[in-house]
């Protein structure tokens, strides 16, 4: 996993004004979530723009308001790569991995990011790009490859979480597809459904008739 910077800023005021004025000064209001766990109620103090939510009775999570730059964000959104992102907030480094954006409808600008924090022995749900590898038989038999799913959610921790996960269709054959249960990577956890065609061969027209005539011969 590529590594990114990111400067951010505890967001102190919430509220639409507050959203409103962040966004006029090309800043982006954002959440860091999975933070620490702690017992309830809780004793400790929380710093600038942290706040406690409630788990269940006997428990809360820690998690941030941050606000970060629009400019600061974009190589990291504007990609199909992921990213282990240190999150620089008032001197101390707190890593990370951008879980979901908001985008506004009509102007397709961003609204709000959410982190989540990450460690080493916490394993942590992600969607992982697809790369396809190799040259079906399929294909070679005069069918056409299809991708049904360009993202795969994998189970690990994040230091174990690849860049991209390699699908080899070499063996491919005509009318034939790969599921998800026929995938298997070294200490990751696929979270799709295992029935689920990430590829597929198709019958094209051409194909079709190809197999006729050789039937008929």
């Amino acid at each position: 996993m590529k590594k990114f910077e990111l400067n951010a800023e505890p967001r102190l005021e919430l509220g639409k004004k507050s959203v409103k004025a962040l966004r006029k000064e090309g800043k982006i209001p954002a959440v860091l979530n999975g933070g620490a766990i702690v017992e309830l109620p809780f004793k400790g103090e929380l710093k600038p723009g942290e706040k406690l939510v409630e788990i269940d009775a006997k428990r809360g999570m820690i998690t941030t308001d941050i606000v970060v730059k629009n400019e600061d964000v974009r190589k990291l959104i504007y990609t199909p790569d992921i990213f282990e992102v240190d999150i620089n907030l008032n001197g101390e480094v707190r890593k990370a991995v951008m879980k979901e954006l908001q985008f506004q409808p009509v102007k397709d600008t961003v609204l709000h990011i959410d982190f989540l924090e990450v460690f080493p022995d916490k394993p942590i749900v992600m969607e992982v790009p697809v790369k396809i590898e190799g040259h079906a038989e399929g294909v070679k038999a005069g069918g056409k490859l299809t991708m049904s799913m360009r993202k795969l959610k994998v189970k690990a921790p994040y230091t174990e979480i690849p860049e991209r996960l390699v699908v080899n269709v070499d063996s491919l054959g005509l009318g034939k597809s790969l599921a998800v249960g026929d995938l298997h990577y070294e200490g990751l956890e696929l979270m799709n459904a295992k029935n689920a065609v990430v590829c597929a061969v198709q019958l094209t027209r051409a194909a079709r008739g190809a197999a006729a005539k050789a039937a008929e011969a």
